[in-house]
């Protein structure tokens, strides 16, 4: 696979970076900021959120039979918890998405800046080939997709496999689009960018579903825990800033291995340019007997 000992060293790198305590609070900062939005949110909304769902849950011919099914198991509560635990399963996806909106808005380009300290990068010019709209716009049509289809694989997140399975999917997706494009905003020029994505497509959907599948822990134990659902405001938190902390990682896991991959990309094009020159020269010199 190309670039697969840059995914490993990148991934190295990361990891120690990841521990130092600028990286620690830059993880801790839009924690705070969505855990604060999203809290008020639920606070206004969740009797009224509950009521409608149960109502929904109960009348609808699409929803019913899981009220009924989990009654005929022995479940025979299962209309008192049912609505909260929709409600909890629905939620997640949405602040799981704007949180790492607000981290690819907020965070990822003073990741970038860190990242660009190291030596072998601090000489890498800046070609600025995105900017505010461009990301801005590139972002909100990931994340309605990747919204799309968790709205459309939510029902089956109920089956245990899949529930493993399919957020690590998504959510390493949606992180591999997101972080490719503002990383390598400021530095790349477009003709770069989609070179680089091409390139390295494989190796960076590898590395976003890596992170996904890290951040799949916190996902498992929300969507099975009876736990998470009595909990819910301490575990949601907690499970926040683990999200936010493993979208902090991929941010400079991806920084330094497309940095590293952009000043590869430029080395060649230099040396192949001055090849070409070094050839025009020797045809242009005359024999010599």
């Amino acid at each position: 696979m190309v670039g697969l000992p840059q995914v490993f060293k990148s991934f190295g790198m990361a990891l120690v970076g990841t521990m130092h305590p600028r990286m620690l609070w830059l993880s801790l900062r839009p924690f705070l900021i969505v855990s604060v939005l999203w809290g008020v949110l639920i606070w206004l909304t969740w009797t009224p959120a509950l009521e409608t769902l149960s109502t929904f849950l109960t009348t609808s011919i699409f929803t019913s039979w899981i009220q009924e099914g989990l009654v005929w198991a022995g479940f025979e509560n299962a209309r008192a918890w049912i609505a909260p635990l929709f409600f909890v399963m629905l939620i997640i996806p949405l602040i799981t998405i704007s949180l790492l909106i607000f981290i690819a808005f907020s965070t990822v380009p003073a990741i970038v800046k860190i990242a660009c300290r190291q030596s072998p990068f601090q000489e890498l010019e800046c070609k600025r080939g995105g900017g505010f709209f461009g990301s801005l716009v590139y972002t909100l049509w990931s994340a309605l997709i990747c919204l799309a289809l968790v709205m459309l694989t939510l029902p089956v997140w109920w089956v245990p496999p899949l529930v493993a399975v399919l957020p690590p999917l998504l959510w390493g997706w949606l992180t591999m689009r997101l972080m490719s494009y503002d990383v390598l905003a400021k530095h790349a020029s477009s003709e770069e960018r989609d070179l680089l994505l091409e390139k390295y497509r494989w190796p960076l959907l590898c590395m976003g579903i890596a992170s996904g599948m890290l951040g799949a822990v916190p996902t498992f134990f929300w969507a099975t825990s009876a736990l998470a659902l009595v909990l819910f405001p301490i575990v949601s938190f907690i499970a926040l800033w683990i999200y936010s902390l493993i979208f902090v990682f991929a941010a400079l896991w991806f920084s330094y291995f497309l940095l590293d991959a952009l000043k590869q990309l430029r080395e060649d094009e230099l040396d192949k340019a001055l090849t070409v020159q070094s050839r025009v020269v020797d045809m242009e010199l005359p024999n010599q007997s």
